[in-house]
């Protein structure tokens, strides 16, 4: 990806690590942002780019902390769906980035929606699912160029659909009974082999590789994140029991019914990635879905993300399932936090995404107003500083390859 340099001046910038500033200016040097702060105190260096937001609105892009995008491709029917692979109830080996098509047109409607980051996971099918992956939402001339962070989390589930998915087969799982005993006896496998492999190491011996153990290895290491789909609040607090007999990292995902238990995953300091919330109830775990339980769990002092779970939800709806949210009771501040500096924070992004800080990269919007007004809409994104999206003459620009790499 091809870093810039630019400085956005005379706008309301919502660093949203810190408090608003009126007429402010924002510099990136080399796809890196080095000030922020009024406009009368920051020196613009020459030779950057120019853009005069007076009148706008300025935030850092916004993190889609649970998508498919890429892998479940816009128009492309199954042979563009590659987010299950279930032919086995544990695929923790599975890779996202290996499916991720960078051409998908959801990437084009994320940037529409001012979206920069998305962490792409595997689906909800298995008990196990596989490994996420952090990119930007454009840029490069393949994926690999885009990536934040190769190593994110490994994606689980509990619940319906694993149930479905491998009962559905008549094979283990079939009740909510095997999905926890499949992923206790993965985790234990991976201890094992933990063990083994450390004294393999210390004996100067040979020793046989497995990525499936290697993957859950490094979840029991804290390396990586353990991103959990579960809706109802007794899977919820299976996902605690795991988690606690184990020892790692966990993210609810979806959490429909974390409100019912939002208490204890406040004293825990367990985050929810929440949503999608433009849904109807199509399966039982979602009989008590509603926006303003992202209210009620925000309220109980839990930190709070927001996801389309795209292509659930269009991606570039991201930012009005925040608005309604909004209109339900969640604090406005946290609804934007919840795009942005508590999704990166959540999955360990923070050093390059999620604010407009010196030090994270230039991945910034520019709106036409208060982008919770259903009626802003983004003008400018930014990735690194290159623009990638623009709106003009009444139509959205997306920046392409042969714009990019002339």
């Amino acid at each position: 990806m091809t870093a810039s340099s630019i400085a956005i001046v005379n706008a309301y910038v919502v660093p949203v690590a810190g408090d608003p500033i009126e007429k402010g200016t924002v510099v990136v040097e080399d796809g890196r942002i080095t000030a922020v702060g009024p406009s009368s105190a920051v020196t613009v260096p020459s030779g950057v780019r120019i853009v005069d937001a007076s009148g706008k609105w300025v935030l850092p892009g916004f993190v889609e902390a649970h998508g498919h995008v890429g892998i479940h491709e816009e128009a492309n029917g199954p042979a563009g769906d590659d987010t299950n692979e279930m032919t086995t109830p544990n695929t923790a080996a599975v890779r996202a980035i290996d499916a991720i098509n960078i051409d998908d047109e959801g990437f084009r409607d994320a940037l529409a929606g001012g979206v920069t980051a998305v962490v792409v996971k595997p689906g909800s099918g298995n008990p196990i699912g596989g490994q996420t992956v952090a990119i930007k939402s454009w840029g490069g001339r393949t994926i690999d160029e885009q990536v934040i962070k190769e190593a994110v989390s490994v994606k689980s589930a509990l619940g319906e659909n694993p149930k479905r998915v491998h009962g559905g087969k008549e094979q283990t799982p079939s009740t909510r009974l095997g999905v926890a005993m499949v992923i206790r006896e993965a985790f234990v496998d991976a201890q094992n082999y933990a063990v083994a492999r450390a004294e393999a190491e210390r004996d100067g011996k040979a020793f046989a590789r497995d990525l499936t153990r290697e993957t859950l290895a490094r979840v029991l290491a804290g390396e990586l994140v353990w991103d959990q789909h579960t809706h109802r609040h007794d899977d919820i607090a299976t996902a605690i029991r795991l988690a606690d007999e184990f020892g790692y990292k966990l993210v609810v995902n979806h959490g429909t019914e974390a409100h019912k238990i939002a208490d204890v995953l406040a004293e825990r300091d367990i985050p929810v990635i929440f949503g999608p919330m433009f849904t109807s109830r199509s399966k039982v775990e979602l009989r008590d879905r509603a926006i303003g339980n992202l209210a009620l769990i925000a309220a109980a002092g839990v930190r709070v993300a927001i996801t389309t779970d795209h292509p659930v939800v269009p991606i570039n709806f991201l930012v009005h399932q925040a608005s309604l949210a909004v209109k339900e009771g969640l604090p406005r501040e946290t609804a934007l936090e919840a795009l942005t500096v508590n999704p990166a924070a959540f999955l360990g992004l923070d050093d390059r995404v999620g604010a407009l800080e010196p030090g994270r990269d230039g991945d910034i919007v520019v709106w036409t107003g208060d982008p919770l007004d259903v009626n802003s809409r983004a003008e400018h994104v930014f990735i690194e500083g290159a623009e990638v999206y623009r709106w003009e003459d009444g139509a959205g620009h997306v920046v392409e390859r042969g714009e990019r790499f002339a």
